[in-house]
């Protein structure tokens, strides 16, 4: 920018005689802030709007006839301010003398002790003695949930919780009820929290009104150690500090990051902590002899695996062994699990757990990327979203959606069901599961003859005969007028079973509307998993390999001899759980690398292997965007359990491979850094590479689709089966979060059908009706919904539940009888 464009967007102020360059428009607080010039606050919060209401931050400005509220005065050219005045400092006095009154000084036992504004500032600006000598006020608490505990005596009404689930969360759950001395901050009508974002009113209360309920009275905050970290739980990369006291991890709070994550996180990555004290935790190596389990030391654990992979090495060969890797593990545990997988001659190794489609694999980018950073998502003019809920899916990346929304965005979804937005969708399609593909291809045929072209022919083959709709063209408008579009997929898409077709088709109608194509990977390290060659096409650094392997789904459906398990749930995690157990079920041999251990994983498994969970470990997470940020071990390991890296390093020592000999983390990330040093990030999906697909999974779509419309045609209780993994069920860590599985929008096992379905079904549509679900030769009783969200003629039951597994896919079709 020239000196003359600086000059006209910024103005010269004297802040306590120091000259300062300000930005024409923002408050005097503001200013102060950049340049280190503290001024106290309690209801002011950059990211929030500005209310002025506790009148700590009074400063003098000459000429003016009173102390002006740095938080809401404008910058003027040539304005001079004083912070330090004797004025200014008693006005400071006597504000903290008013909010004092009814405080009940309660610090000795106040959570907040030792981290709380007011008590900062009390030093800074009270009185050794009140002059106030009546009743202090007592309000009562209110029960807010699981997450969030109140003391609301303490409360100041400062309102920085009113206008964060205002503002930012898109949830107005709390308010400012009453007036004058009888106001308080209450919900009104005793709900719960409803918000993926809540418990950042913890961080934002100035006092100890709001606190955390499940760290409550665990720690004082000076006992407590601090450490950087990254949340493992979305593709967001969310940057957290974890406080750990005598070793143990014990609270996660947010790390500022205006290009991530802001000041926020979301619930997920506050609570999910909470699942490292479960008493599932695997605290040593243990083998199933006889049907029993026994426990046994490292040595013996690591010659026991390397022998079993020997032996089915030697009578059916290494290509009779496949590897499962969590996308949630660190890059490093993704790369050593690929090389030893590789190295014994086996490339059926995959971390895309929850994906069946995979015919473009071989032409896809070297990662799946978002197609522009996480903070240029909110400077979109439109966006469509394709099969994603990102309230749920990523909470922060919904944060960028909703602010691109509020500055006039056209947010737009195309989805097997339709969601609860926290803001509003210019157009929102909800069709059945099996209608998704058919409507996204009316968009790209609306695309196409805007701009004179014509479909790929093989798409054509495949999706059959396309309607343009007035919505289709609506949005294709939209996405072609916006200045900056992006066109996204989700979660929902990526599972899909014609995900490869919905790839394809999305980057076409990024390329045709000018748009951003981007993916928005499943789990904290999706893109790594892809970086570090966890594939069974790909090394490390996108190198193609020398033999081609089976994916996840391929794999189990094969039957393999021997499976790595590393720290994946087969009845949670898979796209086929049911497929997935009797896979395992039938395996000679199943290894499972585990940091938690269950009865069902028990059931499966005749070895397990302890890890080291999230903050006993080092590594590395790759996000949506392609940052690459390491994080270090702060606790130490659970019992006899070792990280997941140290592990793989001691199979690979046994199995006598090549490679294995690193002597810290450091050693393995550096190998990974130089072979992905040259990567350019890319996100397009090459249409003709499905045209050119060797694999069998469109036809197997073809016939799988051609045989539930004959099962919907022939039965009038057969519907389609859609399905989105709940909030709190992404991973095994925060699976066992307690407080998460307590909260309500946990989401629990059940089949919810729109109303004139449930008319069809003979179902009453006024309460909760308990019903019998047949899939996948298997049936289970559940309790049936109706919801205005779910397209007619499909049921919804929630995938990733262990209690659903014997369903089997979250797609497909379902009967459903009334009981």
């Amino acid at each position: 920018m020239s000196s003359s464009a600086e000059s006209v967007d910024t103005v010269t102020i004297e802040i306590d005689g120091r000259s300062v360059e300000a930005r024409k428009g923002e408050q005097l607080i503001e200013a102060a802030d950049r340049v280190g010039i503290h001024v106290p606050r309690f209801c002011y919060h950059r990211h929030l709007s500005v209310v002025a209401s506790c009148r700590m931050c009074l400063v003098e400005v000459e000429r003016a006839p009173k102390l002006m509220p740095a938080c809401a005065t404008p910058v003027a050219d040539g304005m001079k301010v004083t912070t330090q005045s004797q004025r200014v400092f008693n006005a400071q006095r006597g504000v903290m003398e008013f909010l004092l009154i009814n405080h009940p000084l309660d610090c000795p036992i106040c959570d907040q002790g030792g981290e709380c504004e007011l008590q900062d500032q009390s030093v800074g600006y009270g009185s050794g003695l009140s002059r106030f000598n009546e009743g202090k006020r007592v309000v009562a608490d209110e029960d807010l949930g699981p997450l969030v505990a109140t003391e609301m005596t303490r409360c100041i009404h400062c309102t920085r919780c009113i206008r964060f689930l205002d503002e930012i969360a898109g949830e107005p759950d709390l308010g400012g009820m009453n007036r004058g001395e009888k106001l308080q901050i209450s919900t009104y009508t005793g709900k719960h929290l409803q918000s993926e974002l809540s418990a950042n009113i913890v961080d934002l209360c100035p006092v100890g009104a709001l606190t955390n309920k499940p760290f409550r009275f665990r720690a004082r905050p000076w006992e407590l150690l601090s450490f950087p970290a990254v949340s493992p739980h979305d593709g967001v990369g969310s940057q957290l500090q974890l406080h750990t006291f005598q070793g143990r991890v014990v609270r996660a709070v947010p790390r500022v990051c205006d290009t991530i994550n802001e000041n926020w996180i979301s619930d997920r990555d506050r609570f999910g902590i909470e699942g490292l004290n479960s008493p599932q935790r695997l605290a040593n190596p243990q083998v199933k002899r006889d049907g029993r389990w026994q426990e046994i030391d490292w040595g013996e654990a690591v010659n026991i695996a390397a022998a079993r992979l020997r032996e089915v090495i030697d009578n059916h060969g290494p290509e009779s062994i496949g590897g499962l890797i969590a996308p949630s593990a660190t890059l490093e545990e993704l790369y050593l699990g690929g090389q030893l997988l590789h190295q014994i001659g086996s490339a059926n190794v995959d971390h895309r757990l929850r994906e069946v489609d995979v015919r473009d694999q071989d032409s896809a980018p070297v990662y799946p990327y978002l197609g522009q950073s996480i903070a240029d998502l909110q400077d979109s003019a439109a966006i469509l979203l394709i099969g994603s809920y990102p309230r749920h899916e990523q909470p922060l990346i919904n944060h960028r959606l909703r602010k691109a929304a509020q500055a006039g965005g056209d947010v737009m979804a195309i989805n097997p069901r339709g969601f609860d937005w926290n803001f509003d969708l210019a157009r929102e399609l909800a069709v059945a599961p099996d209608k998704l593909l058919a409507e996204l291809a009316g968009v790209a045929q609306a695309l196409a003859e805007k701009r004179q072209q014509k479909l790929p022919q093989h798409l054509g083959a495949e999706i059959g005969q396309i309607k343009v709709t007035d919505a289709a063209r609506d949005i294709a408008q939209r996405l072609l007028d916006g200045q900056q579009s992006s066109v996204l997929l989700g979660n929902l898409a990526m599972s899909h079973p014609q995900a490869a077709t919905l790839r394809a088709l999305g980057s076409l109608i990024g390329e045709w509307s000018r748009s951003r194509f981007g993916v928005l990977a499943e789990a904290a390290n999706s893109v790594g998993g892809w970086l570090a060659g966890a594939l069974p096409h790909r090394r490390v650094g996108g190198a193609s390999s020398a033999r081609q392997g089976l994916a996840a789904n391929q794999m189990l459906r094969a039957g393999l001899r021997a499976y790595l398990l590393f720290n994946v749930e087969p009845d949670n995690d898979l796209w086929d759980p049911a497929a997935g157990r009797a896979a395992l079920e039938q395996a000679d041999h199943v290894v499972a690398i585990t940091t938690f251990a269950d009865e069902r994983l028990r059931e499966v498994a005749d070895l397990l292997l302890p890890a080291a969970a999230f903050g006993e470990t080092a590594g590395t997470y790759v996000n949506n965007e392609g940052a690459w940020q390491s994080i270090r071990g702060v606790a130490k390991p659970y019992a006899q359990a070792r990280p997941g890296w140290r592990i793989w390093r001691a199979l690979g020592t046994v199995l006598e491979l090549d490679g294995f000999d690193y002597e810290d983390i450091a050693q393995v990330h550096a190998e990974i850094a130089g072979k992905c040093r040259d990567i350019t990030p890319a996100a397009q999906y090459p249409v003709d590479a499905l045209q050119a697909s060797k694999q069998a999974t469109s036809s197997d779509t073809k016939q799988d689709h051609k045989r539930n419309e004959k099962n919907k045609s022939k039965q009038t209780n057969c519907l389609a089966l859609g399905g989105d993994v709940p909030i709190y069920s992404g991973d095994p860590l925060v699976r066992r979060s307690a407080p998460l599985q307590q909260a309500p929008i946990a989401g629990a096992l059940g089949v919810a059908v729109a109303p004139q379905t449930a008319r069809q079904l003979g179902v009453n549509t006024d309460q909760v009706t308990p019903v019998r679900v047949r899939a996948n030769g298997a049936a289970l009783e559940l309790p049936l919904t109706v919801c205005s969200h779910i397209p007619a003629g499909t049921a919804w039951i929630p995938a990733g539940l262990a209690e659903r597994a014997p369903l089997g896919p979250a797609y497909g079709t379902v009967t459903i009888e009334a009981l």
